[in-house]
């Protein structure tokens, strides 16, 4: 089922999570017990995240700004590109070990996790270019175009990926993320 928002009309759902609106941007309550990962150091596969996303060809850019209400270990709101279960990327703010962190996890068959100190968690704006064989990500607090770089990253070229936001609260009991801004744009 499409769903309209921010301007389009094609979002669909991977994992539809048991509350969400559309109402005023998107408001998602991530289901307790959902996450995005791939065999590296912990030895299971977890793909139950919630992602509200387009499904797009070729090159594009993905801009996202969005606030939580971050409560537990892991808890996670941001962007996410996604080819399949083995190829992926997300990004965005997650509450590690009592503190906010920009996050990133790559997969290519195995996940890789790269965080740093998040400035400020109250409102944060992760972009996404897709060009070629290449994503880079961007995050920004409270901006409309984000300045600083995050990451470069390889993403199989020339097929189909779901593109959209992303939310999962992996040990807690859940919580509520909100999507203010979300643009899609191919490029």
């Amino acid at each position: 089922m499409a769903i309209t928002a921010f301007g389009r009309d094609d979002w669909q759902w991977l994992n539809e999570p048991g509350r969400w609106s559309a109402e005023d941007g998107l408001t998602v309550v991530a289901d307790a017990g959902t996450d995005f990962w791939r065999t590296t150091h912990y030895g299971y596969d977890r793909d139950t995240g919630h992602v509200l996303g387009v499904p797009l060809e070729g090159d594009f850019t993905l801009v996202a700004s969005f606030s939580a209400e971050y409560a537990a270990q892991y808890d996670q709101a941001g962007i996410a590109l996604r080819v399949d279960e083995r190829n992926w990327i997300k990004a965005g703010v997650e509450l590690v070990d009592g503190g906010f962190q920009i996050s990133t996890v790559v997969t290519r068959e195995v996940s890789d996790w790269s965080v740093l100190p998040a400035p400020r968690a109250d409102r944060v704006t992760i972009a996404a270019e897709r060009s070629g064989d290449a994503v880079t990500l961007r995050f920004g607090v409270d901006e409309e175009e984000p300045a600083t770089l995050l990451r470069l990253a390889y993403f199989p070229p020339s097929v189909p990926a779901l593109a959209g936001v992303m939310a999962a609260a992996p040990e807690g009991p859940g919580f509520t993320a909100r999507f203010d801004r979300v643009r899609v744009t191919p490029a």
